[in-house]
């Protein structure tokens, strides 16, 4: 990285890339959230944006023609996005996900076979499953099953997912399952229970790869999130990524990662509610004069403001704890609860300065508030953040 970086401040090179991606959210992604939204369909061409300024290879090492970004400006780079649209920063974070555990777990071959396509073009588009009806925040609980077939030399895959994003878009797909090694001559033979879970890659046009049908959600509506189904579905021994027994660690190590992202575009959200509602505040008049002169609606603002900054700078913590090599395990998690409850308390602040015009979908803040409740639930709940953070006050 090149420029001198002091505390929370950003190099050069990453103040770059904010300003970069949030004049492309500003001026390609903003404009057409309001209609995915309504339609419910994602922005294609916004995506086929993304890859052109490299964004789809944001956590692809530079040999593999990615980005390379370290995890303050892959921070920076969701903020600026979601500030535009969380669907589209979610879409792409979970791709992120994606090319994260191919590049840090995956073979030689498999890197140079998926992740130049996955960075320069953003296709085929990733997938991480993990979660499944009955195993959300404990995926240790998790049914599906990879059952190795030796004459063939390949995993049988059967079980459901849920909660997918890139569900119908997507190509390929990292899914986590209990290996059944049974009678075989391979070395996780016996690996049974939950010290059997791994990691596979598995192709989206595989035969029982099956797409379950679109969530209708509360808000993030223009990203669509589906179930996926494995019947059967046969991938060859070598789509594996991770040892029998080593998939579980990688799951909580690439969702550790992910929360930063998470957490950043927490603060998107709430900086994009703060800037409507001043915006509002300062044109809306009432008592012949703007009600940002109201000292009632200045207070708000006030608060709303020292939340999103106190959020970002939970956020840049944890970038510099994990790019200095330290645990970061509870920053990432404190980064994450504050920003999402930061996103949930300022839309809503926003809409109530709106007064009954944030109820409607007039303005952008009705869908910055129904987009912000998922930060507080997905990649880890906002209980599974406390959880986490209390091990660290006790030392555990």
């Amino acid at each position: 990285m090149t420029g001198a970086r002091v505390g929370s401040a950003l190099t050069d090179e990453q103040a770059a890339v904010r300003d970069l991606v949030r004049e492309f959210a500003a001026e390609e992604v903003r404009p057409t959230a309001a209609v995915a939204d309504e339609t419910e369909t994602f922005p294609e061409d916004v995506w086929d944006g993304l890859a052109e300024l490299g964004l789809t290879g944001l956590t692809v090492p530079e040999e593999y023609s990615g980005f390379g970004a370290d995890e303050t400006t892959y921070a920076v780079a969701n903020e600026a996005l979601a500030h535009g649209s969380l669907a589209v920063a979610t879409a792409l974070s979970v791709h992120c996900l994606a090319t994260s555990c191919i590049a840090e777990f995956g073979t030689e071959s498999q890197r140079e076979a998926w992740l130049p396509e996955m960075a320069e073009t953003g296709r085929p588009v990733g997938m991480f499953c993990l979660s499944e009806p009955h195993a959300g925040s404990n995926p240790a609980e998790m049914s599906t099953t990879a059952t190795y077939d030796a004459e063939a030399d390949e995993y049988v895959l059967n079980g459901e997912k849920q909660w997918i994003t890139n569900g119908q878009r997507g190509g390929v797909a990292i899914v986590f399952a209990k290996v059944d090694g049974g009678e075989t001559d391979r070395d996780d033979a016996h690996a049974t229970g939950d010290d059997a879970i791994t990691q596979f890659l598995v192709p989206a046009d595989t035969a029982g790869f099956e797409v379950g049908k679109k969530e209708e959600k509360l808000g993030l509506r223009a990203s669509d999130t589906t179930g996926i189904t494995f019947d059967d579905c046969r991938i060859p021994a070598e789509n594996r990524l991770t040892e029998p027994g080593r998939g579980l660690s990688a799951a909580f190590r690439t969702l550790t990662e992910g929360r930063i992202g998470i957490a950043a575009q927490a603060v998107g959200v709430a900086q994009a509610a703060l800037d409507e509602a001043t915006s509002y505040a300062e044109e809306r008049e009432q008592f012949d004069r703007p009600i940002g002169d109201i000292q009632t609606i200045r207070h708000k603002l006030a608060e709303m403001s020292t939340d999103v900054s106190a959020a970002r700078l939970l956020v840049r913590e944890a970038c510099r704890q994990a790019e200095a090599g330290e645990d970061y395990r509870v920053a990432a998690s404190k980064a994450k609860y504050r920003a999402s409850e930061a996103a949930m308390s300022v839309t809503n602040e926003a809409v109530q300065i709106h007064g009954g015009y944030g109820y409607t979908t007039e303005f952008d803040v009705e869908r910055l508030y129904r987009d912000a409740k998922i930060t507080e639930i997905y990649e880890g709940t906002t209980e599974v953040q406390k959880t986490i953070i209390a091990r660290g006050v006790f030392g555990e």
